[in-house]
């Protein structure tokens, strides 16, 4: 049943590369160019899934585990994380997808994030992360916590999205005049069809969903993730323990092919290598992922799409505090204001995400 997982891993690579899905761009559009399109897009994606997981929860067909919330680890590692996630030019998913595309500064921040993840969760660190993980507050879910209902913040959350898109669309300019396509059919949708974030952001949400039952019948009661099962593969290849390769690892080993598959056929695959500045980013901003990530118990998609989608108070502490990562990140590396002037650069980054 584990060969679930690498089919819905493949899929969503198919898709982050087409849609350019990644949480970097979501957060740092909206710090340095004041553009909410793509983050809007990130929380059509939360809400879509709300909507159908907790309607599974309801009906009976899955468990999720919805961790107690250790403020202290979520606050500091996701912010950390955020940091992260600038540098190495990609989010979780953003570094898997660009991977796929040829980007191999991305395979350099792939690696450092897996090794540090692992050092953090059974290495060296593992002690340090456990301690900090250990100091819980009494705060599972918000609704718990408020006495409620969760279907009351699903469609208070939803109607809040439906506003935002609302107004998203009221602004959107009509559309310039494209090249005539040179696929029909199917091909020209899947390969040569400019994906609009909206587009993206309902299709990650429903294979998000599908995600949980398909997990929980191989006994792992958890929907996407990343971080753990990147860890898992390192320790794997350290120890040889086939019982770390589960549903998750296969998961993210369908990334990067489903990304290339895409790219290839879109004609967007080619390799392109790092300067040695970028590189040395890569490496600080994937170590520094892997690091954050295990503290917080989580990364972009477990706790920011995952866990805000089971209005856990982890999955939403961990969104606030790796957005102001990503703000503090831009502000200080992305842009570089002169004393004289208004002239503002940007650092080159691992990917353009987008």
């Amino acid at each position: 049943m584990i060969i679930t997982g690498l089919l819905l891993g493949l899929a969503l690579g198919f898709v982050f590369q087409r849609g350019r899905f990644c949480v970097t761009g979501a957060f740092r559009d909206v710090w340095l160019s004041g553009s909410r399109r793509w983050f809007t897009a990130f929380l059509v994606a939360i809400a879509i899934q709300a909507v159908a997981v907790n309607a599974m929860i309801s009906a009976g067909w899955i468990n999720p585990n919805i961790p107690t919330l250790a403020l202290v680890a979520v606050v500091g590692g996701s912010f950390m994380f955020g940091v992260g996630i600038v540098l190495a030019g990609g989010c979780a998913t953003g570094t898997y997808y660009r991977s796929g595309e040829g980007l191999i500064g991305s395979w350099v921040a792939l690696i450092f994030y897996a090794l540090s993840a692992a050092v953090m969760k059974s290495g060296l660190g593992a002690e340090f992360t456990a301690s900090q993980r250990d100091e819980t507050q009494n705060a599972t879910t918000i609704h718990d916590t408020l006495g409620i209902s969760v279907w009351f913040l699903v469609l208070l959350f939803a109607l809040f999205v439906g506003c935002l898109l609302v107004q998203q669309v009221r602004k959107t300019k009509a559309p310039l005049a494209t090249l005539p396509p040179k696929k029909t059919g199917l091909a020209h949708l899947l390969f040569e069809n400019k994906w609009t974030p909206n587009t993206t952001a309902v299709i990650v949400g429903i294979l998000a969903a599908i995600a949980y039952p398909l997990s929980q019948a191989t006994g792992r009661n958890s929907g996407l993730g990343i971080t753990t099962p990147s860890a898992n593969i390192v320790e794997f290849f350290a120890t040889g323990d086939t019982t770390l390769i589960d549903w998750g690892v296969m998961l993210v080993l369908g990334i990067i092919p489903g990304s290339y598959i895409a790219a290839k056929f879109s004609g967007e695959f080619r390799f392109r290598a790092p300067d040695a500045p970028t590189t040395i980013r890569a490496i600080a901003g994937g170590t520094l992922m892997g690091t954050g990530t295990a503290v917080a118990g989580g990364c972009s998609i477990g706790n920011s799409l995952v866990q805000t989608a089971l209005f856990s108070w982890q999955g939403w502490t961990a969104l606030l505090f790796t957005f102001l990562g990503v703000g503090f990140a831009a502000k200080s590396f992305v842009q570089t204001h002169r004393r004289a002037g208004a002239v503002v650069s940007e650092v080159p980054q691992v990917a353009e995400v987008r």
